[in-house]
């Protein structure tokens, strides 16, 4: 056994989360792609059963009031609230992250009232948020302005209306600094959005803390609410009042059950719903929160941390020289809960780890992404990664 191996097994003995793994279905697989979809956790299947078979098998209809399906789009996003750092009443469950964007971007330009007319948008975001914040800047008048992250600051002005940026890069992992950008749009007057989708369930966020506007995010990564769960929209508690969605629907209407022609906003976070929930997925999502009933953040990102260094120093041992190069930031304050390494024939290779039981993903050009999920993933895990990684590239 090599001396990694050894220094493998006992941090996995001292690992203060280890015991979680068993909170999953999983096998032999090193499973390292949890920041594209998370495991299943154990509890949902039978959770699922009871909501297919009892909710709404025999229950029906009865079950939006009898099974709290109505309430479920606040109720789990009240559950979410606490892991990105925020207070309850902020958050609502539903919908894609897509669409939320939309809400969110549009819905910003309107807070940020007259004479803004320009969107500022992450020039590396992923392409999807780059397509709606087209969209957006088309719909609402709006000169829509690619920008790196780190040129924020210098690119705000007394025209920009809002601020899209990814607390974390979905392809290199890098983290970018979310107080200090928000903190710069709001000195310029202009509304900060955030994209969670990488960091929500992998780190601290600080959502009320550092004063976030509006926010979105996925939950079938890091949150682990199964493929195609339903993402989540946070408004700042200060702007809900003033909050004016472009999709308004009867879920978010003052009186929904009311039938009225005219349109009235609910009060609070619930004015971001719009249509009939997916009843399914919320639940599955809902039954999912409960493996982060007694974690905390703090400590999943100290474990993550260590994943991550650990996870650098094997391939460091172990792989040949020349033949990968880091993309993600050494740095802590500057990394994620992923590491990505540039490889010839990334796309290749990662097909011959996948085949030797290490499942990462590929991301074109050449990059292969490893996604360290804290309360499955152990150390163990990551040390046989890398050697498989080693022979792989030999």
């Amino acid at each position: 056994m090599s001396d990694l191996a050894i220094v493998a097994e006992k941090r996995d003995a001292v690992d203060e989360l280890g015991g979680r793994r068993a909170d999953f279905v999983l096998d032999d697989v090193v499973y390292l792609d949890g920041n594209s979809l998370g495991a299943l956790p154990a509890v949902v299947p039978g959770r699922v059963e009871d909501v297919v078979r009892r909710q709404w098998g025999e229950l029906r209809i009865r079950s939006w009031e009898e099974s709290g399906w109505w309430t479920a789009p606040e109720r789990i996003g009240d559950r979410i609230a606490p892991l990105v750092g925020a207070a309850p009443g902020q958050i609502v469950v539903g919908d894609s992250t897509s669409v939320n964007v939309f809400k969110a971007l549009v819905g910003a330009v309107r807070l940020a009232g007259e004479g803004r007319d320009e969107l500022l948008v992450d020039a590396t975001t992923f392409p999807t948020d780059g397509y709606i914040a087209e969209s957006a800047a088309r719909m609402t008048g709006c000169t829509l302005r690619p920008v790196a992250p780190a040129d924020v600051p210098a690119a705000l002005g007394e025209r920009t209306a809002a601020v899209l940026l990814n607390h974390v890069d979905y392809r290199t992992g890098r983290l970018h600094d979310l107080p200090g950008l928000t903190a710069a749009a709001h000195e310029a007057g202009a509304v900060a959005v955030w994209d969670l989708c990488h960091s929500a369930g992998a780190l601290p966020v600080g959502l009320d803390a550092h004063g976030v506007d509006l926010a979105v995010g996925c939950t079938y990564k890091y949150l682990n609410g199964g493929p195609g769960s339903p993402a989540y929209l946070y408004v700042r508690r200060e702007l809900q009042d003033r909050f004016d969605s472009p999709l308004p629907g009867w879920n978010s209407h003052a009186e929904p059950f009311g039938m009225r022609t005219g349109y009235e906003p609910a009060p609070g976070a619930l004015r971001g719903r719009v249509g009939t929930p997916d009843i399914l997925s919320m639940l599955a999502l809902e039954a999912a929160l409960e493996v982060w009933d007694g974690v905390s953040v703090e400590a999943v990102r100290a474990k993550s941390l260590a994943l991550t260094d650990f996870f650098l120093e094997c391939v460091a041992a172990y792989v040949p020289g020349g033949r990968v190069e880091c993309v993600t930031p050494v740095a802590h304050a500057e990394r994620g809960s992923q590491i990505a390494l540039r490889c010839d024939d990334a796309g290749d290779v990662m097909k011959r780890l996948i085949e030797q039981g290490v499942v990462g993903d590929f991301r074109a050009p050449d990059v292969l992404r490893f996604g360290f999920t804290p309360l499955y993933v152990g150390f163990a895990d990551v040390e046989r990664a890398a050697r498989v990684l080693a022979r792989t590239l030999a």
